[in-house]
Order: C-alpha cells, then structure tokens, then sequence
C-alpha cells in the first residue's frame, strides 16, 4: 500500500525550538489548539512541510486558524494513498468515499478483463473517486462529470488525459451517446444532505465548500433520485452504479432502484460511517428495463 502522503514525522530538534529560523513548532501548534484545530501537533507539521518560508508559513497558519479546511490550504487532501489536489471552494474528499471506490473496484473485478472497461463518475468533485479508480486500474476508460466550473478544474488536474476525461455538465448530460448500454461502473457521490441539516456541519464545511456540493434538497434525495433513474440507460448487461448516501436516505433509493429495473443492494462500513446503495443491471436482454 502506498504511503500514507498525510503521515507526519515528529519536529527536528532546530524545528521544535525555532533555531533553524523558523517559528517553533510549540507556537504553531498552540496557535491551532487555540483555534480548535484537534490534532494540532500533526496540522503544524504539514503546514511546516508545505511552506516555502516563514512569511509563507505565518499565511498557511492564519488561513488555517481562520477556519479554512486543512486541505485548501495545503492544497491536497489525502485519498486511499493519493494526493488529491483540492482548490478553495471545491469539496474536500471524504474518508467515506473510500468504500465507493474499493466497491467500484471489486465491481471491475467481478467483470474480468474482456475489453477495455468504461467508468463514469458523477458529481466528480476533486475527481478523487475517478483518480483512485483509474489508479488501481489504469487501462480503463474514464468519464467524470461536473456541474460547478471549479471543481472541473481541479478535476482536469487529478484526472489528466489519457487517465480519462473530465465533462462540465448536470449529471450524464454531456456523456458520449455511444455510451449507452454499455458503461460497466456508474459512482456517483451526488450531495445528499438534507437542506434542513446544512447548518448543524461543521463551519468549515459549511463556510468554505459550495452549497451545491452539499445540498441535497429537503430530503437530501433530489440528485441520488435522479441518478437512479438515469442509470439503466447507460448500464451495460451486469454493470452497477454505486451511490453514496445517507443511512436514513437508502430504503428509498433501494425502492428506486427497483423501480427502475436493477437489482438493489445495500453496502455499510460502520467505521468510516459510509453507506453505498448499488444497483446491478441483469445480464441479457435490455428489453425488460422500465
């Protein structure tokens, strides 16, 4: 497994007491456990390592102790072993998503190496779900969707040509036609909070990710509804689409699914909190679906 890119080692000596020119290592960490930054010791080390100078490091730290997520002001966050590039104002990869990636993976697997396989990613965000997928598999071909300009961007950036294709885009709009009928694996980590629960995240969610990543309407359901629906016409015989979700939001998207004609299943991993609803298209004849 590739190391963890969010490791840390403790301070040098000279670090920790400021004899190296820079600030010591306490007064960063006090700083950030000042602002109720809870692995402060850990934060100082990885804004010290990504600053250029002091003066670079006094801008990461205020930016930090302001609220900014960690990962906007590093940069990157830290993905299955990846660093995925995050720009302001681009939602942060959850640890979460990880299961959809090693389902979306196992999903692969399971269909054996007969061509080349095709993936499409939607609500792409960073592009980290599609990064990760095409990492573990490179030969696939990958297509990953965005409707918010910046995260496209930052997507370009993680998932660069000939790793795959990134689309501005609602949801599979600007999907090649030839396409349909024959996409392997659909993930979609659509947003599905709840309207009403957006003021009880955390501030850093809440004040520095976009609204339209979050969102998901009263409910939360407005986007994974639509993604159920959508999914049988670009599914290929035995293909799966994977939808990260809200506990409390999967009976429903289940009796979505069925609706549309794929065969419902509900994966949970209690310790990453992480709950994925699939959908598998049965081999054969097209023909029954809704």
């Amino acid at each position: 497994m590739p190391e963890d890119p969010l490791a840390v080692s403790p301070p040098t000596a000279a670090e920790a007491s400021g004899a190296d020119g820079w600030p010591p290592a306490s007064e960063l960490v006090a700083a950030l456990r000042a602002a109720g930054c809870v692995f402060a010791e850990d934060e100082a080390a990885l804004l010290r390592a990504e600053a250029r100078s002091p003066v670079h490091l006094a801008e990461l730290t205020a930016r930090r102790v302001e609220g900014a997520p960690l990962e906007h002001v590093l940069g990157w966050a830290s993905f299955l072993g990846h660093r995925v590039l995050v720009h302001p104002g681009v939602f942060v990869p959850r640890r979460r998503t990880e299961l959809l990636v090693e389902l979306a993976l196992a999903a692969l697997a399971a269909r054996g190496a007969l061509r080349p396989a095709r993936v499409v990613d939607l609500c792409c965000g960073s592009g980290a779900v599609g990064m990760a997928v095409a990492s573990a598999r490179p030969a696939i071909e990958l297509h990953a969707i965005d409707i918010d300009p910046a995260a496209v961007r930052c997507a370009r950036q993680n998932i660069p040509p000939p790793a795959g294709r990134v689309y501005q885009g609602d949801l599979d709009g600007p999907l090649p036609t030839r396409l349909r009928g024959a996409v392997d694996v659909l993930t979609a980590n659509a947003p599905y909070v709840p309207t009403r629960a957006l003021r009880l995240m955390p501030p850093e969610a809440r004040q520095h990710e976009p609204r339209a990543a979050l969102d998901g309407g009263p409910e939360g359901l407005d986007l994974l509804l639509r993604v159920a629906a959508l999914a049988p016409r670009w599914l290929a015989p035995g293909g799966e689409v994977l939808m990260e979700a809200g506990s409390a939001q999967a009976p429903t998207l289940l009796e979505a699914l069925g609706r549309a004609g794929l065969s419902p299943s509900l994966v949970q991993d209690p310790d990453r909190e992480a709950t994925v609803v699939r959908g598998a298209l049965a081999q054969g004849d097209r023909s029954s679906l809704p």
